[in-house]
């Protein structure tokens, strides 16, 4: 038996993500785009005077999200 490779499963997982928040974008009014949004609110600046660099990240989980999640496991353990 082949052993299976975890970055497969990384790949199929984001992907799932991915196709989850495009779906869940395509119908914005629907009950798959319902989700909770955390992170940054305001980026965080670091001026250096030379150098400036922004920092922020936002992170939006939607049913679509968790169902694309669920998707890529399953495919996952089909290959």
């Amino acid at each position: 038996m082949r052993k299976k490779n975890n970055w497969t499963c990384l790949l199929l997982i984001l992907a799932g993500i991915v196709l989850g928040g495009f779906v869940g974008n395509l119908f914005p009014n629907s009950w798959i785009n319902f989700g909770q949004t955390f992170g940054l609110t305001s980026p965080f600046i670091l001026d250096l005077g030379i150098l400036c660099v922004t920092f922020g990240l936002t992170i939006k989980i939607t049913i679509a999200s968790i169902i694309g999640i669920f998707a890529g496991i399953v495919i996952y353990r089909f290959i």
